[in-house]
């Protein structure tokens, strides 16, 4: 089993009423109508890219530290660690 933590910053988008979420690191975007859906599609997204990853043995980008993007972010937005696991294969070096 293999696991990946990343940071993910939701937003509010108050014209739609819709979480925004954004996981800069991967360049990876999704929405959802409140927080929680939000924060599930987020997690599905997650496992889907790094499941293809795997698959595919494609190079990504690592994590950047949650304080960094912390300070990064607007005042209002929220930064959450988001994890995925998947069952790849270990491979030895």
């Amino acid at each position: 089993m293999k696991s990946f933590v990343y940071p993910a910053i939701f937003i509010k988008d108050k014209e739609d009423e819709m979480y925004r979420v954004l996981i800069p690191d991967l360049e990876l975007t999704t929405d959802g109508a409140f927080m929680e859906e939000a924060y599930l599609y987020a997690k599905a997204m997650l496992k889907a890219y790094f499941s293809y990853i795997d698959k595919y043995e494609l190079d990504f980008n690592l994590p950047t530290d949650f304080e960094t993007v912390k300070k990064s972010c607007e005042e209002g937005d929220i930064v959450m660690l988001l994890d995925a696991e998947i069952k790849g294969e270990e491979k030895e070096i």
